[in-house]
């Protein structure tokens, strides 16, 4: 285990020394001057991995498409497809830009795809059902129903919301009569089903290395990232923000990805600016150690997700922040990461909160 770090290097805002022509220009079009590192980001996308996606689909690159082709995938799939997916998310959470919806709509429907992300699907799961229920049974992606450390259980999980995941949310949205949401979920589904497929018969294999097959990559990473996020949720107080999410603190996935470790206090205050996170985190330490907040420190989603699947709790319980001697000792630890991982009978569950609210 490790003690409370005195120091939090997680990215906090630091007002620059002096900004360039053209980052004033767009201070003045986004909403809020923290946001300008993904100006930066957005800008590189654009002279580097949108041109070379429009490239693959014509005959310019000839026996030189195959490394091309190579070279973009690992940079839109490997090296950016972090950064951008978490910066989505960001914008899901808070306005971007100040007055133009055409650049939201060009940002989501040209721009998303070539990371996986189709159209509106992202933004309508997370913010219209996500957080509404919050990992409970009734949201289509959570992990209660699974055993966290069983790597069958991750599989069965993905691969239903991989073929079924759309269907799910149309149901969720269509039962409580929220039409715009139907919509927008169905006509990005089926638009981007429709446009790869038609891009399939122009260009096949530019179709499937642009758009196909990080579509698949996308929603693969999704729910592995969800299902370490949601992987330790307590049985008594599933519900609770505090006990049933993480947070992984110091760690080089929180400067690549805007501070997505901060999962708990993200479910807490979701409209909390990402820099605003470590400050939060400080202000929250009495309410932590009251719930046993898991909390790890040094390793981020995919190393919890390999030694959850390996059921190495010794490794998980070494990079735990014990704050006050919350934890009595490593095995006390153990004992609790084992607790939250295990599978609810959601049928007992959906029984009793129905009868507690009546």
């Amino acid at each position: 285990m490790r003690p409370l770090p005195d120091v939090i290097t997680d990215p906090i805002y630091i007002k620059p020394a002096h900004l360039t022509i053209y980052q004033k220009f767009w201070i003045k079009r986004i909403h809020d001057k923290r946001d300008l590192p993904f100006v930066r980001l957005l800008t590189i996308v654009h002279l580097t991995i949108l041109p070379v996606a429009i490239l693959l689909f014509t005959p310019l690159l000839g026996k030189w498409w195959w490394p091309v082709a190579i070279i973009y995938f690992y940079f839109s799939q490997f090296y950016f497809k972090g950064s951008f997916g978490l910066m989505l998310h960001c914008l899901c959470h808070r306005k971007f830009f100040k007055r133009d919806k055409l650049l939201n709509r060009y940002l989501f429907w040209c721009i998303c795809p070539l990371f996986g992300h189709l159209g509106d699907s992202y933004h309508v799961h997370h913010m219209g059902m996500h957080h509404v229920e919050n990992n409970m049974p009734t949201d289509a992606s959570s992990t209660m129903g699974y055993t966290r450390d069983s790597f069958a259980n991750f599989m069965s999980y993905w691969l239903r919301f991989m073929f079924l995941g759309a269907r799910d949310t149309f149901i969720y949205f269509f039962r409580r009569k929220r039409k715009k949401m139907c919509r927008k979920v169905t006509v990005s589904e089926i638009g981007f089903m429709l446009i790869a497929a038609a891009l399939c018969f122009l260009n096949l294999k530019a179709a499937l290395v642009v758009l196909v097959i990080p579509f698949i990559f996308a929603r693969f990473v999704m729910m592995l990232g969800n299902w370490t996020q949601h992987a330790f949720v307590d049985p008594d107080e599933p519900e609770n923000d505090f006990a049933s999410n993480i947070i992984c603190l110091n760690t080089s996935y929180n400067q690549k990805c805007w501070n997505d470790g901060y999962h708990a206090i993200h479910h807490i205050r979701p409209g909390a600016h990402y820099t605003e996170l470590p400050v939060i985190f400080k202000q929250m330490l009495p309410n932590f150690k009251e719930h046993k907040t898991i909390i790890f420190e040094k390793i981020h989603y995919l190393h919890i997700f390999t030694f959850l699947m390996f059921k190495r709790y010794d490794k998980l319980a070494n990079y735990v922040v014990n704050i006050e001697g919350n934890f009595s000792d490593k095995d006390d630890t153990i004992a609790l990461l084992k607790k939250r991982t295990r599978k609810f009978n959601l049928h007992a569950l959906v029984e009793k909160t129905a009868f507690s609210k009546n």
